[in-house]
């Protein structure tokens, strides 16, 4: 028996943009439907941003035991439990899911539906036994791993982000297909884990990032031991004995061939658009997303598209970004659009990779009189006393000291990228991050120092020490 539902707002995909919009528009006493056929949380919970920072969280405390020996603590040689260790992500991820759970949601009045969704036509969705014509549908549907058109690649046992944090058994040497901000990760999470690791970049790794700060990052994992073979094209992969892969790889330097006991393959995600029917409802896409306006409406004045699915961005802040944007248009008509260069992202290795805003390489491209300010973590005394001096903060101005971008790479970028994220958002100038006061000690203070640098100029120019000679004359 069909089922028919008349809400005022379907959404469709339970993950954290999904969620959001659903929680605010049920907040506000709107009635929601919310349809998701797999887990709750979608991808961010479950398969990405929360099972792999808990998982580096548990290299991380493995690296610093071998570490003691500059605080006058004698290392330590950590033995790896890797069972154990995946039961710490598994209990991580057990500890938030309630959040994201059907029955809060259900509490809150949205009605959950755990069914696959199609368009029926351009105002209608099915799911289940259940027909929805609601006034506005929010697709949120996420992305899924995407798998590139290697020779070989279908015949081999291989891991995505979805399937690697349910082992249980340590990976003897895990190869590593793409060297993003996923794959590097995953590397460094599993080397200090105790497993030998090679990373396989195409082009360059973290090559989206800033070089120069990318470059550290590069090098600390080097450092570990991670091997990171860069403009490698992977030519075929093949099985290597009863369970391990062969990779066979081009390079400039000649043909190399890497044998390991795991496969993960990280070149970035795919939206899943596929069982949605879209050209039902008139929806335009393509095989990146659908496609949106800078309000997140598709071609169907009815339907918005948020996060993942529209092909932009993938990381769950933007989701969340636009679930807010999204609810200020379907809630209390209020114009909304997405600003990008007010996006921060962070890679979460050790050191951390942080940043918003223009590049300096871009910046240069669309400004003139750009000025970059740098300042090291090792001219930071907090840093000095927790002997993590790695790394630097570099800040890119435009004419009158405007702030195009920031980059941070070393401790606690992620947390200090919170100050720059408002900085940006709010068009604040060097001048004002110059003038405010800051907490000593704090590695944030790097900021301040580098902004200061900012009028390091003027303490050299001949008028200005002219003025205040003259001034200096009035007593």
């Amino acid at each position: 028996m069909t089922t028919l539902l008349k809400p005022d707002i379907c959404v469709i995909g339970g993950g954290s943009g999904g969620l959001s919009v659903a929680a605010a528009a049920a907040a506000f006493g709107v009635p929601v439907v919310l349809i998701e056929k797999g887990r709750m949380g979608g991808d961010c919970l479950n398969y990405g941003c929360v099972p792999s920072k808990a998982l580096l969280a548990a290299g991380k405390h493995a690296h610093q035991l071998s570490r003691g020996r500059p605080f006058g603590v004698a290392d330590v040689e950590p033995e790896i439990d890797f069972a154990q260790a995946m039961k710490h992500v598994e209990r991580v991820i057990g500890a938030i899911a309630p959040n994201d759970s059907v029955e809060r949601f259900t509490a809150l009045g949205v009605r959950v539906l755990k069914e696959e969704a199609r368009f029926q036509d351009r105002r209608t969705v099915v799911a289940g036994d259940h027909v929805i014509r609601a006034r506005r549908f929010v697709i949120a549907t996420g992305s899924a791993p995407a798998a590139p058109p290697i020779p070989g690649l279908d015949t081999v046992p291989y891991l995505t982000n979805e399937t690697i944090f349910a082992r249980r058994r340590q990976p003897r040497h895990l190869v590593v297909i793409g060297g993003g901000p996923v794959g590097i990760e995953l590397a460094q999470a599993h080397r200090r884990l105790g497993s030998r690791v090679t990373v396989i970049e195409a082009a360059a790794a973290l090559g989206k990032e800033d070089p120069e700060l990318a470059a550290v990052v590069l090098e600390r994992l080097r450092a570990e031991g991670v091997d990171i073979h860069e403009q490698a094209k992977v030519e075929r992969v093949e099985r290597h004995g009863r369970t391990g892969i062969r990779i066979h790889l081009e390079r400039a330097e000649g043909p190399l061939t890497v044998e390991g006991s795991h496969l993960l393959v990280a070149t970035g995600r795919k939206p899943d658009l596929k069982p949605l029917a879209l050209e039902k409802a008139r929806i335009a896409h393509d095989a990146r997303g659908i496609k949106v306006n800078k309000a997140l409406r598709t071609t169907n004045r009815r339907v918005y598209a948020i996060g993942d699915v529209t092909g932009g961005l993938q990381f769950t802040h933007v989701a969340n970004h636009h679930a807010g944007l999204v609810v200020r248009a379907l809630l209390f008509r209020l114009p909304a659009r997405e600003n990008r260069l007010v996006i921060p992202r962070v890679t979460y290795t050790d050191p951390e990779l942080a940043h918003i805003g223009l590049t300096e390489s871009e910046a240069r491209a669309h400004e003139r009189g750009v000025k970059v300010l740098r300042w090291p973590y090792a001219e930071n005394d907090r840093a000095q006393t927790e002997h993590r001096t790695e790394g630097f903060i570099k800040l890119v101005a435009g004419r009158g000291g405007r702030l195009l971008g920031v980059t941070i790479v070393g401790a606690e970028a992620g947390e200090m990228m919170n100050f720059w994220s408002l900085a940006l958002s709010k068009g604040l100038r060097i001048k004002d991050i110059a003038g405010y006061v800051a907490p000593y000690p704090t590695m944030s203070e790097i900021g301040k120092r580098a902004a200061l640098a900012y009028y390091g100029e003027a303490t050299r120019r001949s008028s200005v020490r002219r003025l205040i000679r003259f001034l200096r004359l009035f007593g």
